[in-house]
């Protein structure tokens, strides 16, 4: 509870809403922000150490459990590791089979590194709100959020990443005049009058899909990850487990569906990429 912190309620859910920053001062000095003025302050250039630490350390976990399970693949009886990883190679390259028109043998590995890393780092918001900041506090860390999707710069780096995807794959597939002649000509035709027209609303089209894509992964959980704190500021820490488990049942939904419509529609948007009109 946050009495418990000696912090109000607004206290105790902005506390665990900041995130570690290193920036500049208002001095020029360089450090971590030990304030949420502070760490306006700092910026657009400022980074967020503790999404990228834990985004870059769930990454690396992912790497390390699927190269285990590679290195001990057997032809005999598998273990639960390679049972579990098997599973997940085969649905996703189902999926993309299904959904993906084009020929690219990068598309399901992609598919597969953005569901398992996106849900890794959702999942971090099932861990105990309190638990790891209180631990990084022994070490006199201000501040440790742990879900990295709860994170804009995070989602709209990844949602970036697919525009750049989309892009280049739209140049190499159709040619860069085909790109620029879609842009242009799409969806009114080649009359000259009208090429501003198609320009915005194919411009539009193209901007829209990233932020789309990066506001729903950050909205969901951002929304999800409140609750928890809510419950953890409002409530004594005797009775929290109910209200937090039960959530944590439906938020384990919300967290695999989230990593799942990410990845479906980079799979659906890089493959409008590779096809013409």
């Amino acid at each position: 509870m946050s009495s418990e912190h000696g912090q109000t309620t607004g206290e105790y859910i902005q506390h665990h809403l900041t995130n570690l920053t290193y920036g500049q001062h208002a001095d020029g000095s360089w450090g971590i922000a030990h304030s949420a003025e502070e760490v306006k302050e700092m910026g657009f250039a400022a980074i967020n150490l503790d999404t990228m630490g834990w985004s870059i350390v769930l990454g690396a976990l992912f790497i390390i459990l699927f190269r285990l399970a590679a290195r001990k693949a057997t032809s005999g009886v598998p273990g639960g590791l390679q049972n579990f990883v098997e599973y997940m190679v085969e649905v996703i390259d189902n999926i993309v089979k299904e959904s993906f028109h084009g020929k690219n043998d990068l598309i399901a590995p992609l598919a597969l590194t953005i569901f398992v890393w996106i849900f890794l780092m959702n999942a971090m918001d099932l861990v105990p709100v309190d638990f790891i900041p209180r631990f990084f506090a022994l070490f006199g860390v201000p501040y440790m959020k742990v879900v990295p999707s709860t994170d804009p710069n995070i989602t709209f780096g990844l949602s970036i990443s697919v525009l750049c995807l989309m892009i280049f794959y739209s140049i190499k597939v159709k040619g860069f005049g085909g790109f620029t002649g879609e842009l242009l000509f799409q969806p009114f035709g080649k009359n000259i009058f009208l090429i501003p027209a198609n320009l915005f609303l194919e411009t539009m089209g193209l901007v829209v899909k990233p932020i789309s894509l990066a506001l729903r992964l950050y909205g969901n959980m951002l929304a999800g990850e409140l609750v928890f704190i809510i419950i953890a500021a409002m409530l004594p820490l005797w009775i929290q487990w109910l209200p937090y488990f039960a959530w944590a049942l439906l938020h384990l939904l919300i967290i695999t569906i989230q990593a799942f419509v990410f990845m479906m529609l980079t799979i659906v948007y890089l493959s409008m990429a590779h096809e013409s009109h």
